[in-house]
């Protein structure tokens, strides 16, 4: 059954459709949207080998032509020269104002296609259809787009709404289990940020969901959409309380920038990460409770998944080597960092000017562990 979700942002308003077998009626979902019968899909290796052919098909059958590009997989392709790349097929492919462009993929491709949407003739429209449980639950919802830098991750870039999610949960069966893990650390997040039942039931239900049960995964995508609907349409453009998506970021992505973007570290797992360290240094600063953090690791544990800094392989900078990649984080304001704090499973809130000290006192223990 599919079920749906409405981000209401007004005149940029668009609904999230979850459920079975969306990819085979994807033709029938995109085709109202178009003012002529054709769109242009920028994909990756790995998801089209995968799945274009089936989305190909689904658009003949409704009459829609299609052409593709078909990049290469993986974090790095998150900059200029792939953005670049991008936005010339689509000028050689005469996209115009009016038409549609799909991103087909994870959140890689979700966010570079909508960035090169966002700028191409100054805003074309683009409909996300995320193959990975990362994209699903997070990146494909809110019009965050764009790519990373040298300096950080996602530091180029603009907000820039969907017309149409499609989320279709039998492609979750493809992806690898480190993959699905990955997006897992998205959904663990969203209990922890703001619905302490959400996470109760993450407990419960979460070694089914990761060996496959369509009926948890699809609860489970339902509720992390629902509730990113929420905030986003209170805070669309991250002056308030959107910032509270980022639980586990600012730690995640300076661990991303220390492995330079690889598969090293996959951004979902910088998550899991992010999120046990938070709840640590919540912890230190007598915010929440000491069995807080603890409950945080034994579910990430329980699901198999990295939690400490030792589980990322190779070397790490030092303690301030790692604050020095935070200070590049988006959340800086007048040079102080901002992080995602708890006073408890489900109470996450912004913390304006953390003590440095603290966080690094959290990052030496961290790296001593490992």
């Amino acid at each position: 059954m599919m079920e749906s979700v409405h981000v209401g942002l007004g005149e940029r308003a668009y609904d999230v459709h979850i459920g079975s077998g969306l990819l085979s009626d994807a033709g029938t979902h995109i085709a109202p949207l178009l003012h002529r019968p054709k769109v242009a899909i920028i994909s990756d290796e790995t998801v089209a080998d995968a799945h274009l052919k089936a989305l190909t098909k689904a658009l003949d059958r409704a009459g829609i032509q299609s052409s593709s590009l078909i990049l290469t997989p993986g974090e790095a392709t998150k900059s200029w020269p792939h953005l670049e790349r991008a936005v010339e097929w689509l000028l050689s492919e005469k996209i115009e104002r009016l038409d549609v462009v799909v991103a087909f993929g994870g959140g890689v491709i979700g966010d570079l296609v909508g960035f090169a949407a966002a700028v191409l003739r100054r805003g074309v429209r683009f409909v996300q259809i995320p193959t990975s449980l990362l994209a699903q639950v997070d990146s494909s919802v809110g019009g965050k787009t764009g790519i990373n830098a040298p300096h950080g991750k996602n530091l180029i870039g603009a907000f820039h709404q969907p017309t149409m999610v499609l989320a279709d949960i039998d492609v979750l069966d493809t992806l690898t289990e480190r993959d699905f893990l990955a997006g897992y650390g998205e959904v663990v997040k969203y209990g922890l940020l703001g619905d302490a039942a959400f996470f109760e039931w993450l407990e419960e239900n979460g070694p089914a969901l990761r060996v496959g049960d369509k009926a948890a995964r699809q609860y489970a995508v339902k509720r992390s959409v629902e509730m990113k609907a929420d905030i986003v349409v209170r805070d669309e453009t991250e002056q308030g309380d959107r910032a509270l998506l980022n639980l586990g970021h600012t730690f995640c992505h300076a661990l991303e920038a220390a492995t330079g973007y690889s598969d090293r570290l996959l951004h979902g797992e910088g998550v899991a990460i992010g999120c046990a360290l938070a709840f640590e240094l919540s912890a230190r600063l007598g915010l929440c409770s000491q069995e807080d953090p603890s409950r945080v690791r034994a579910h990430l544990r329980d699901m198999k998944m990295k939690v400490d800094l030792s589980d990322i392989s190779g070397q790490l900078p030092d303690a301030d080597g790692l604050l020095d990649l935070m200070a590049q984080d988006k959340k800086v304001i007048d040079g102080r960092l901002r992080f995602i704090l708890a006073r408890g499973i489900g109470e996450a809130f912004v913390a304006e000017d953390v003590d440095t000290d603290e966080v690094r006192h959290v990052l030496l223990d961290a790296l001593a562990g490992r």
